[in-house]
């Protein structure tokens, strides 16, 4: 980071419009920045079954009569609590890290962050996450504003495009940084699910998938609302929402399923910083042509 400042040139992930977007609201980029950490992701806490101890369930195959979903956030048997606690933890180390670059270009955030998971080939997960760092000339660096407590303020991170947070500044809210919001749910077969997904029932709602898909979402939700208000933001605005759904053997039960959703919501936490909306500077000058040919040949164009 030393060795690009010294060289007073810059890179960055931008296209020629999300520039132009970032230098029209009194920005400039400074930098591109990563942030990486691989991990080895082994003990998930979704080895047992989650409707093993419900509904009747024994270890003897017999299917109980109704069994329960299980969230990671609610840490039950048999939820993926484990597993999300590092997927949360690898994220925001990779975030993190990206910051800390951000901070020594002198930014003050990062626009355009793409958070990717890829498989490592010695093994494990590769959590990265990389961005434009920008900042506004003329502002002291992070490093020189004073603290909150004893939480010292950090430059933000947003997945916004640089149209999209030309735009938030323009109506007066600021980035506050990337919100995380996932959640892990898991169900068991039962009789109600099996019965109703058989051949020949019919057109029917399956009211067990429909509650593990609902519970995973507003969890994921829930999730997401906790990491905004943790960031300080007074919104969110969604870049993805994602779910995964796949099935299982039963760890348990031999020939018997459990049902595993996977939800993951990102978006940026924005607060506003201003009451009004910037107006552009100077006043727009309207020109018109007095020769009537070029009138006429403008008007023969549209």
């Amino acid at each position: 980071m030393a060795e690009i400042r010294r060289s007073g040139t810059w890179g960055s992930a931008l296209t020629s419009d999300e520039f132009a977007a970032i230098r029209s609201v009194g920005f400039e980029p400074v930098g591109q920045v990563l942030g990486a950490a691989v991990y080895n992701i082994g003990y998930t806490g979704g080895y047992n079954c989650p409707g093993a101890w419900g509904g009747g369930y024994g270890y003897g195959g017999v299917i109980p009569a109704r069994t329960t979903t299980q969230v990671s956030s609610r840490g039950g048997f048999g939820s993926f609590a484990p597993l999300v606690q590092t997927m949360y933890q690898a994220r925001h180390k990779a975030l993190d890290r990206m910051t800390r670059e951000c901070e020594e270009l002198g930014g003050h955030g990062v626009v355009g962050v793409l958070l990717t998971i890829g498989s490592f080939p010695a093994g494990g997960l590769e959590f990265k996450a990389i961005g434009t760092a920008i900042r506004a000339p003329g502002v002291p660096p992070v490093s020189a504003w004073k603290s909150h407590g004893k939480t010292r303020r950090r430059a933000f991170t947003s997945d916004l495009s640089g149209q999209d947070f030309a735009k938030l500044i323009m109506k007066g809210w600021v980035p506050a940084g990337l919100a995380l919001g996932i959640s892990i749910g898991s169900r068991h077969d039962d009789w109600l699910t099996v019965g109703q997904t058989r051949w020949g029932a019919g057109n029917a709602e399956v009211v067990g998938y429909t509650e593990l898909v609902n519970d995973a979402r507003h969890d994921a939700r829930i999730q997401l609302e906790r990491d905004v208000q943790r960031i300080g933001g007074q919104g969110v605005v969604i870049a993805s929402m994602e779910m995964n759904v796949r099935e299982r053997e039963c760890p348990v039960a031999e020939g018997r399923r459990d049902h595993i959703v996977e939800a993951t919501n990102i978006g940026t936490a924005i607060a506003r910083f201003s009451d009004g909306e910037q107006r552009q500077s100077g006043s727009t000058l309207a020109v018109m042509s007095l020769d009537p040919q070029r009138r006429q040949a403008a008007r023969i164009r549209i």
